[in-house]
């Protein structure tokens, strides 16, 4: 069994969320899972963030995923397979 996941760091939410957001709608049918992670809260709410995501579907349409995320400014994105035996 192999599971793929993409984990999306962002330097600079302010600038890219929208961009990033706007990629994974257009992309929504690949996503199983999605969850999001930033640093602080309310008053302190952090410019950075990580994204984490289960993918699923055809491995290359993963691929182009990752590097339309990648050609967004202070947007770093990894797709990782792992596999079982």
């Amino acid at each position: 069994m192999t599971r793929h996941v993409m984990l999306i760091l962002i330097g600079s939410r302010q600038e890219a969320a929208e961009k990033v957001q706007k990629i994974l709608t257009g992309w929504g049918c690949f996503i199983k899972t999605r969850l999001g992670l930033h640093d602080d809260v309310l008053e302190n709410c952090s410019q950075t963030g990580l994204i984490f995501l289960e993918m699923t579907g055809d491995f290359e349409q993963m691929q182009e995923v990752e590097r339309k995320l990648n050609l967004v400014k202070s947007v770093d994105a990894k797709l990782i397979s792992l596999k079982t035996e």
